[in-house]
């Protein structure tokens, strides 16, 4: 099995793959600085798994914690890893309008340093935490991976720079062998209810929002408009099974791991498009109870309908998503119920 580094691998999708990295018998090495994130997510992993995870609190931007890391040092690590899976970074896009520099630094500096010593260490395999807030305002949906690239936010241009870094690194030379996984929208949890999303402060996206209405922390649910061209009128997404999502970073690893060289670029999607509203039902169902909502403005920047073409993921990993809007709420509820507070 495999020998791992996993940055970021406290936060909500890298605690869920680590916990299907390690079922599958691989050695994880996790890297995180908490920023966003809290250290019971992998005490419960390995609450869940029955196996151990070394954790290094650290941060990318740190050389000096990149080459102690990649090279044993004071950690007691030792000897050298077989890939990298690459989650650590900011995601939230209000923050990114107030505070671009800061996600430059972190989502690209951060990526271009963690590259610098994994080349020097001879370390060539990675797994990216992309994103499909590449595609912005798509031109066609579903949404295929040659779709253009046009961000209309710093977040998503800090994810598609990083991107060209990696395109430009596996044209460098024949050595590398990266996949760049373009995430739709990753929700739900692990079925035990032991871990799951734990956003801070007020939630940005949908799920987590509607979850805190279920539980009581927030008063309504807010919805961006009811005048879209949808099926009711409210804005349509890709909804992702968190686990589904853990499981295509596993099948895109051993890809790498077994095959030539390569650069890999996959929307890792469902394929099919949930409305908020429908996604609110769901939720009631789950929960057994009905939860206020508004109808307020839209949002500027906002699509009415954003939903991946997974195709290719299916036929170069073997991989799809086996979760459906159901489970999701069921587990995204057992989660919540059991966690009011999240991990605090």
């Amino acid at each position: 099995m495999a020998r791992l580094l996993l940055t970021g691998g406290a936060g909500f999708i890298g605690s869920h793959t680590a916990l299907v990295l390690l079922q599958a018998g691989h050695h994880l090495v996790v890297l995180d600085d908490f920023r966003n994130r809290n250290p019971v997510a992998l005490k419960r992993v390995k609450q869940l798994s029955g196996k151990q995870i070394t954790l290094v609190a650290g941060n990318l931007n740190d050389p000096a914690c990149l080459e102690r890391l990649f090279r044993g040092g004071p950690y007691g690590i030792g000897g050298s890893f077989d890939a990298v899976i690459h989650f650590a970074g900011l995601k939230a896009v209000g923050e990114s309008v107030k505070h671009p520099l800061l996600y430059w630094q972190v989502n690209l500096e951060g990526t271009r340093l963690l590259l610098a010593a994994m080349a020097a260490a001879g370390c060539f395999s990675l797994v990216f935490s992309s994103s499909a807030t590449l595609y912005g305002m798509p031109n066609q949906v579903p949404i295929p991976e040659s779709a253009q690239i046009q961000p209309i936010n710093p977040y998503g241009h800090s994810k598609a720079a990083a991107e060209q870094l990696l395109a430009d690194l596996a044209g460098s030379s024949s050595c590398w062998r990266i996949a760049r996984l373009r995430y739709f929208n990753p929700v739900g949890a692990h079925p035990s209810g032991l871990i799951g999303e734990d956003p801070a402060g007020i939630p940005n996206n949908l799920f987590p929002f509607v979850s805190q209405v279920a539980v009581g922390k927030r008063p309504e649910l807010l919805i961006f408009g009811d005048d879209w061209p949808t099926i009711d009128g409210t804005g349509v997404r890709d909804y992702i099974h968190v686990m589904d999502l853990a499981e295509g970073h596993a099948a895109a690893l051993e890809v790498l791991l077994a095959g030539a060289p390569q650069l890999l670029t996959l929307n890792l999607g469902s394929g099919e498009g949930h409305s908020v509203l429908q996604v609110l039902r769901g939720f009631e169902q789950a929960c057994g109870r009905e939860l206020p909502y508004r109808i307020v403005d839209r949002r500027p920047g906002d699509a009415a309908i954003t939903v991946a073409d997974p195709s290719l993921a299916k036929a170069l990993l073997g991989w799809r998503t086996k979760r459906n809007l159901a489970q999701i709420c069921t587990d995204g509820w057992a989660w919540q119920a059991a966690n009011p507070n999240g991990y605090r």
